[in-house]
């Protein structure tokens, strides 16, 4: 059995990542009203992933034998009116993603709860990619977005992105 603080952050997270796959299908919507087919698969497959982290996150806690409960999913509050909007957002999301799971790590650490450290790993790891990801996206688009040659090399490569599913072992 899991400590009931570090089950109760499991929990919350699962909310957390499908908010996360919620937001990033809310900036491909963005990205394809704009024609931008590229950025809009970019962040349609960032959206498979975050949900695939909460059902890892889910399956986590049912095999350590633990309640799942699941809440509501708040709609995306963002604004998105440029096209530097959704990857600004995204980069500051990924970062509070990192904090929170910073959070329910420490909490596995001061209770000694190594198993769900070990877990935990592989997500610390995943954030780290999260991030640079997101700001390469941002420093890439203030090179090269404002020119159109530019900005159509860089859908074309966001195009180019193929979904592969973790490969987390439970």
């Amino acid at each position: 059995m899991l400590n009931e603080k570090v089950a109760q952050l499991l929990n919350q997270q699962i909310i957390k990542e499908f908010y996360s796959a919620y937001l990033y299908l809310d900036f491909s919507v963005f990205y394809e009203a704009q024609g931008l087919d590229g950025f809009a698969n970019w962040y349609m497959i960032q959206a498979q992933e975050e949900r695939d982290h909460a059902m890892l996150f889910l399956k986590y806690l049912q095999n350590n034998g633990e309640k799942v409960s699941l809440d509501t999913i708040d709609k995306p509050d963002k604004e998105l009116t440029t096209l530097m909007d959704p990857l600004k957002f995204g980069f500051e999301h990924e970062q509070y993603v990192t904090s929170l799971i910073n959070d329910i790590y420490a909490a596995a650490y001061d209770v000694k709860d190594f198993r769900t450290m070990q877990f935990l790993d592989w997500f610390v790891k995943e954030q780290l990619e999260e991030e640079k990801n997101a700001d390469d996206m941002i420093k890439k688009m203030e090179l090269f977005g404002n020119d159109s040659k530019g900005l159509y090399s860089l859908d074309s490569e966001y195009a180019a992105r193929i979904y592969t599913a973790p490969s987390l072992v439970l």
